[in-house]
């Protein structure tokens, strides 16, 4: 969530400072937010996302994180992943589902990458 926010506020070209005045909460608790150091209510959240100015839906889109360059952690990468595919219908879930135990296996193959026959 934390990532998300900071996504969202460097994007509306907000500092953490002017962002907090915005949703009247204490810059120190929007740095310790972004850097997953507090939790967040959902009162606080909705303070956030109505300083933003973005529809609550906007603030659970991780797939619009941008993860290059960046070394993100397993979950962050799995939020991402998931909002990604819940925006799909249940045959592209499938497909891709299919298509990722197929990578999976080439990756997990002793024979340097190349899949089982």
């Amino acid at each position: 969530m934390g990532e998300r926010i900071r996504s969202l506020r460097k994007q509306k070209g907000l500092t953490q400072e002017a962002l907090s005045e915005k949703a009247d909460i204490h810059y120190s608790y929007i740095s310790g937010i972004e850097n997953a150091d507090r939790n967040i209510s959902l009162e606080t959240l909705e303070k956030i996302i109505n300083a933003l100015d973005v529809v609550p839906l906007e603030i659970f889109q991780f797939h619009e994180l941008d993860f290059s360059g960046v070394q993100a952690d397993k979950k962050v990468a799995l939020d991402a992943l998931s909002s990604l595919l819940a925006e799909r219908n249940t045959e592209e879930v499938l497909t891709i589902l299919r298509v990722s135990k197929e990578i999976i296996k080439a990756i997990d193959s002793p024979d340097t990458g190349k899949p089982k026959s």
